[in-house]
């Protein structure tokens, strides 16, 4: 199983980034999969999560309405679009395999297997 984060950078408040997870090693379509960051100093927090199908997502309180995950099934690929980024979103982003059974809300908070990462650094 591997996971490889890629599209961190450094950018102006206000602007956007695209990250990108690209996948191996298992079936991505069977699986929910989830953001995470850690910015330095702090514990790692919960980003976002996605269903297997992408048709139910979960956003933490701190991105809704600014950031949106998504997935293509076809590339075995996850997406985190950022959007209207602050410096409080600077951190390290990765991105996870959500632990089984999918279908349990709670579980999108845990991953099973993560990357090694993608830095996002927001900063005028």
């Amino acid at each position: 199983v591997r996971l490889v984060e890629s599209g961190g950078g450094m950018v102006q408040p206000g602007e956007s980034l695209r990250l990108s997870c690209a996948t191996s090693g298992f079936v991505f379509s069977n699986y929910g999969m989830n953001w995470a960051r850690q910015a330095p100093g702090k514990e790692p927090e919960w980003v976002s999560g996605i269903s297997p199908s992408g048709y139910v997502t979960y956003y933490a309180d701190s991105v809704k309405g600014r950031f949106t995950v998504s997935r293509d099934n076809q590339k075995d690929t996850l997406y985190l679009q950022l959007d209207n980024l602050q410096p409080d979103d600077t951190a390290l982003y990765y991105c996870g395999r959500v632990v089984e059974p999918w279908r349990v809300a709670s579980h999108y908070h845990r991953a099973d297997v993560r990357g090694q990462g993608t830095q996002v650094t927001v900063a005028s």
